[in-house]
């Protein structure tokens, strides 16, 4: 990990582009992005216990603007699987939205599948990456955790730390796992232990109503902190789910692998039904009115440009100006003849003037021109060589004259 964090240029432009919401729903404080059409069943994005909101913020802008909505949530501070369950499905009362698609990692993979196992009709499909069934394991690897809401902070953070891998990664790996980080060091004591409590907090998954067919299984195939016997029995629970497998990308592929992530989750939402909606994208302008910037640049344009009073008159200037193009089997005309012929007035310079002259007229000129250079060109070249030699022959003759004489 490096010492010094800078966050990438990406993710500052995200920043000044997508507004971040806080809304409190009882006692209980949520924040998450939400960007995208409107009318479109949403993608939310879940996060493990080291993430927020904002480690999507690669499949926000991208999905996006392909005409998706991507809503991506902080996990609130919540103690156990129940109060997570009524505290989602209050939040999602909230921002009006009934029938959704989970893509979860890691810990929010797990929280997903209990969603949809203990509210299935709000549930469509799901996306898990790199998660589990079960928690035995990690309460037995943790025999604190009946404390874990007392421990400070310093403590707490070092623990979640300790479960990313470090040493030498990929460029690519290594800036997924600093940006990582930084969003640690963003969250508060509260934050990390219930986060760790919902991880140690006795639950398994059970069966789902939802079908396979519906499931999309997103791993990596390098290393990840989820055990690979716990990944293993998940494609056991999920046979008939589609997968789709990274050759890399660590524990975070959203991040590290931006571009395949966001292939298999638009084509995941493809496969299940979700119509994209690119004809309702827009983008967020400073002056915050909705409009896109390409559709902002188009109006200052016609601003700019004056008034067309003659629009559809085949006599305006505008339709002279448009010449038709030339047949592609004749060869190409001279290139000063098409300026003059393209133009309705010509300004032509003499003597410190400007005259505004019919380019008619300046062509029967030019021809005249070119008429009197031609002449001059015969007269040099085929008439001159003759008026020579009929003056040698005279001479010649006066010569011979003068000597009979």
């Amino acid at each position: 990990m490096k010492g010094v964090f800078s966050a990438p240029g990406d993710y500052v432009h995200f920043k000044s582009q997508v507004p971040l919401h806080k809304i409190p729903i009882g006692t209980k404080q949520w924040r998450y992005y939400d960007f995208g059409p409107k009318v479109v069943p949403p993608l939310i994005c879940l996060p493990g216990t080291a993430g927020t909101a904002d480690v999507y913020y690669k499949q926000i802008m991208s999905l996006s603007m392909k005409g998706y909505r991507v809503i991506s949530v902080d996990i609130p501070r919540v103690w156990n699987h129940q109060e997570w369950i009524q505290s989602f499905e209050k939040f999602l009362d909230a921002i009006d939205v009934h029938h959704i698609h989970l893509y979860g990692t890691s810990l929010g993979g797990f929280l997903a599948q209990l969603f949809a196992q203990h509210r299935p009709r709000r549930v469509r499909s799901l996306i898990l990456s790199n998660t589990f069934l079960e928690t035995r394991i990690f309460a037995a690897a943790m025999p604190w955790a009946p404390v874990v809401s007392w421990t400070p902070s310093f403590l707490l953070k070092r623990y979640v730390l300790t479960g990313i891998r470090d040493g030498p990664h990929e460029p690519f790996i290594a800036d997924s796992v600093d940006f990582v980080v930084s969003q640690v060091e963003t969250l508060s004591r509260e934050d990390l232990a219930s986060r760790l409590s919902l991880t140690v907090d006795a639950a398994s998954v059970g069966s789902l109503l939802l079908s396979d067919s519906f499931i999309t299984i997103m791993d990596t195939n390098d290393y990840c902190a989820i055990p690979q016997e716990l990944k293993d029995q998940l494609t056991e629970r999920y046979s008939g789910a589609r997968r789709a497998y990274l050759k890399s990308g660590g524990d975070f592929p959203f991040l590290s692998r931006p571009d395949e992530v966001n292939l298999h989750l638009q084509l995941h939402l493809r496969r299940v039904g979700v119509e994209a909606q690119p004809d309702l994208v827009r983008g967020i302008p400073k002056d915050g009115d909705g409009g896109s910037p390409s559709q902002k640049h188009d109006e200052k344009d016609d601003h700019d440009d004056p008034p067309n009073h003659d629009e559809g008159d085949p006599d305006s200037p505008s339709a002279d100006n448009q010449s038709p193009p030339a047949p592609e089997s004749s060869e190409a005309h001279d290139v000063g003849d098409q300026l003059l012929s393209n133009a309705k007035f010509c300004l032509i310079s003499h003597e410190g003037k400007t005259v505004l002259m019919d380019p008619a007229l300046l062509l029967m000129k030019q021809h005249a021109i070119d008429t009197k250079v031609l002449s001059w060109e015969i007269f040099t070249f085929c008439l001159l060589p003759l008026y020579v030699e009929s003056l040698y022959i005279t001479s010649g003759y006066c010569l011979k004259f003068r000597q009979f004489v």
